[in-house]
């Protein structure tokens, strides 16, 4: 009765969706991933599982970074023709260090609409629990895969007064740990947040340099959120390290 009442008009909606604990999507987004006429997903096997969780029953087409540049204008085309789509991604939100930017600009380019559906991201959730500056920071995503290339924009940086986010792969972990190390110096505050909102979500903080011998001897599994505390940011303020499973 609801959607007949209020049917929910044509377009692109972006969705963001749960960075581990299914509990943390909206009711707002369980209602429009209801009502779409169709889901974008990074990978449907991955959405799937939380559309089954919701008994949520809706035709899903893959969109990746492999295939986005076709499939913008296929799912484009279908709004167009007057079709509901849902983007998501298999963690957090679209389009943010994830697919999604294609789909929106073509939609935009062609004036259709296009609606954000706001929830959990990765890295403003490692900012809140980190203890470092908040008031400005700059998201860097991810880093080249080739360990010259990172260290050249670290260095950029250098000297950057607000505190600096990235993400990582547990296969690159103690990889990038180490550049910061070369580049920030081994007193620099850093928090380091590991598998957020899931069982084993472990928060770091401390000197890079400590911090990096803790993570040599710890198993690097999962998504590893980084964060660089400005220069000026008094390494006394925090304890040598400080982890926090949940």
């Amino acid at each position: 009765m609801e959607q007949a009442a209020h049917p929910l008009a044509p377009g692109l909606y972006v969705v963001a969706t749960p960075i581990g604990n299914l509990g943390d999507i909206t009711l707002r987004a369980l209602k429009i991933l209801k009502s779409v006429d169709l889901i974008a997903c990074e990978d449907t096997r991955t959405t799937a599982k939380l559309l089954r969780h919701y008994d949520i029953v809706r035709a899903m087409v893959s969109y990746h970074e492999h295939n986005e540049r076709a499939r913008a204008s296929e799912i484009a085309d279908k709004i167009q023709n007057g079709s509901r789509v849902a983007l998501v991604c298999d963690a957090g939100t679209p389009a943010v260090s994830d697919p999604g930017f294609r789909l929106v600009r073509e939609c935009r380019i062609r004036r259709l609409l296009v609606v954000p559906i706001p929830g959990p991201s990765a890295f403003t959730t490692a900012l809140c629990a980190s203890g470092l500056p908040s008031n400005a920071f700059l998201f860097l995503g991810f880093l080249s895969n080739k360990s010259a290339a990172r260290v050249r924009t670290l260095e950029n940086y250098r000297n950057f007064p607000h505190t600096l986010i990235l993400y990582e792969s547990c296969h690159r972990a103690q990889k990038l740990l180490g550049e910061i190390v070369q580049v920030f110096g081994h007193e620099r505050v850093i928090a380091i947040g590991r598998e957020l909102t899931k069982l084993h979500e472990t928060f770091y903080r401390g000197n890079a340099g400590e911090l990096q011998k803790i993570l040599d001897t710890s198993q690097c599994r999962g998504e590893f959120v980084f964060l660089i505390a400005p220069e000026d940011f008094s390494s006394n303020e925090v304890p040598v390290w400080a982890p926090n499973a949940t």
